[in-house]
C-alpha cells in the first residue's frame, strides 16, 4: 500500500510539473529551444521532398509551408510545368519553376547539410523535379486530381504526426526520468537532514524547515533540468514566468499565499511542532508544519490539514506556548455550609490533587450565589498538556469531594428549593 501510494504521488507530481512547464511555455508563446533550429519537411501530396531550415524572416515550418504553397500554386497547370532551374542570387541561390521561385537556398541550408550552397541547391532542384513530375502524373490521370489530394492531405497530417512524436516522446521520457531521479535524490536528501538533525539539533521546527527548504531546493533544480530535457530554454521559461508572472499570480494567489505563509509560520515559529493550539473550530496537537498547510491532529484522532494562510491570518490560541496553564473547578455547597470552612477544606483537597503545583498558590473563591447553592471557584495551576490538564481537574473534582464528605460540608439537595417572597411582612400578617 505505501509503495503504490509513493508511486502515484511521484506521477502526479511529475505530471504536475510537466504541465506547469508546459502552461508557461503555452502561456509566453514560446517554443522549445531546439526547435527553432530544427528543419521542417516539405511535402507535395505527402511525400518528402526536401528538409528546410529557419531563416531571419521565417521559421522552419512556417518557412516549408510557404514552398508547399508555392509548388501547389504550380500543380494547379500540371501541363505547363517546365524543368527546376537554379539561378544566381549574391551568396545566395534561388530555385525556380516556369519562372516562379520556390526556395531560396542559403548558407545556413549548406551549414546545415554539410555542404556548398551550390551543391544544395542543385539538390534540392532535382528534387522538386521529381516530386513536380510524380505530382504532375498523379493529376493528368482521370479523376487522379481528387483522389491524390485526399490522400496527400492524409499521408501529410500522418507523416507530421509521427514527426512530432518521435521528436516529443524522447524529450518527454527523459523529462520523466530526470524527474524520477531527483524525486529519489530529494527523498535521499530529507532522510539524510532528518537523520543528521536527531544527532545535532533539537529543534524539530527548524529541522522541518530545513527540510522541506533542502527538498523543495533539489525538486527546483530538477525541474529546470527536466525543461532542459524537453528542449525548452531554461532561459524562455524564465522570461515566460516574468511574463505571465500577473496571469499566473492571479491564478496561483492561493498556493502562493500559502507557500508564503508557511515560511512565515516555520521562521517566525508562533507554535511548534508537539504544541497543541487552537485555530478557528480546530483544537488539537500539531502534527506537521509544511509549506502548503499544517497538520493537527485532534483529541478524537482526527486529522487537520488546515491552509497556513488561515493560520497566519487568523487568532490562534497556543495552550502549550507556557510549561504550566491555569485551571479551574467549580463546587456547589449548600446555603447552611460555613464558607471559610468549605474554602480551607477545598483549598487544601486542591493542593493535595496529583498534578497540582504548589507555586502559583491555589485560591478558592465565592463565583455566584445561585437560587439553591452558593458556587465557589477553585483555581490551580498544573502542566499545559490537555492530557495532564484533563487529569489533574479529574483528580482536584475527586479530592474535593472526597474532602467535603469526610468535614461534613453540607453539599445542595436538587430536591429542596429555598423561597424567599418579595415581601417578608406577608409571612408575619399570615402568621397573625
Amino acid at each position: 500500500m505505501t509503495a503504490t501510494r509513493s508511486l502515484s504521488l511521484l506521477l502526479h507530481r511529475s505530471l504536475a510539473a510537466i504541465v506547469c512547464v508546459g502552461i508557461i511555455v503555452v502561456l509566453h508563446g514560446g517554443a522549445p529551444a531546439g526547435a527553432q533550429d530544427d528543419r521542417a519537411t516539405v511535402r507535395v501530396d505527402g511525400r518528402s521532398v526536401l528538409r528546410v531550415g529557419p531563416t531571419d524572416e521565417l521559421n522552419a515550418v512556417d518557412r516549408a509551408r510557404q514552398i508547399e504553397r508555392r509548388l501547389a500554386t504550380l500543380l494547379g497547370a500540371p501541363g505547363a510545368l517546365g524543368p527546376a532551374q537554379v539561378e544566381p542570387a549574391g551568396d545566395e541561390r534561388l530555385v525556380t519553376v516556369s519562372g516562379v521561385p520556390i526556395v531560396t537556398v542559403t548558407e545556413s541550408d549548406a551549414d546545415d547539410n554539410l555542404s556548398s550552397v551550390d551543391a544544395v541547391a542543385a539538390q534540392w532542384a532535382a528534387a522538386v523535379d521529381r516530386a513536380l513530375e510524380q505530382a504532375a502524373e498523379a493529376r493528368l490521370a482521370p479523376g487522379g486530381r481528387f483522389v491524390v489530394e485526399v490522400r496527400g492531405a492524409i499521408e501529410a497530417a500522418l507523416a507530421r504526426l509521427y514527426e512530432s512524436a518521435l521528436r516529443v516522446i524522447p524529450r518527454v521520457l527523459a523529462a520523466l526520468l530526470v524527474i524520477v531521479l531527483f524525486w529519489g535524490l530529494a527523498s535521499a536528501v530529507r532522510w539524510v537532514m532528518r537523520f543528521l538533525f536527531r544527532h545535532v539539533v533539537d529543534d524539530l521546527t527548524v529541522e522541518n524547515l530545513i527540510k522541506q527548504v533542502a527538498y523543495y531546493a533539489v525538486w527546483i533544480v530538477g525541474l529546470i533540468v527536466a525543461v532542459d530535457a524537453l528542449g525548452l530554454d531554461p532561459g524562455t521559461v524564465a522570461t515566460g514566468l516574468g511574463l505571465t508572472g500577473l496571469a499566473l499570480g492571479f491564478a496561483l494567489q492561493d498556493i502562493i499565499s500559502n507557500f508564503v505563509s508557511g515560511l512565515l509560520i516555520l521562521t517566525m515559529r508562533p507554535f511548534e511542532l508537539g504544541d497543541q493550539i487552537v485555530v478557528g473550530e480546530t483544537e488539537g496537537s500539531v502534527e506537521r508544519i509544511q509549506l502548503r498547510a499544517s497538520q493537527i491532529r485532534t483529541y478524537d484522532g482526527r486529522l487537520v490539514l488546515v491552509p497556513n494562510a488561515e493560520v497566519f491570518t487568523a487568532r490562534v490560541t497556543n495552550n502549550t506556548a507556557s510549561p504550566v496553564r491555569r485551571g479551574s473547578v467549580e463546587v456547589h455547597v449548600g446555603f447552611d455550609a460555613d464558607l471559610d470552612q468549605a474554602q480551607a477544606v477545598i483549598r487544601e483537597a486542591t493542593r493535595s490533587a496529583p498534578g497540582v503545583l504548589t507555586d502559583p498558590p491555589v485560591s478558592v473563591r465565592v463565583q455566584a450565589l445561585g437560587p439553591d447553592d452558593v458556587l465557589l471557584e477553585a483555581r490551580f495551576w498544573t502542566d499545559s498538556r490537555r492530557s495532564d490538564f484533563v487529569a489533574t481537574s479529574s483528580a482536584v473534582r475527586q479530592a474535593i469531594l472526597a474532602a467535603l464528605r469526610a468535614s461534613g460540608v453540607p453539599l445542595p439537595d436538587p430536591s429542596l428549593h429555598l423561597l424567599v417572597p418579595d415581601d417578608p411582612r406577608s409571612i408575619r400578617d399570615d402568621q397573625a
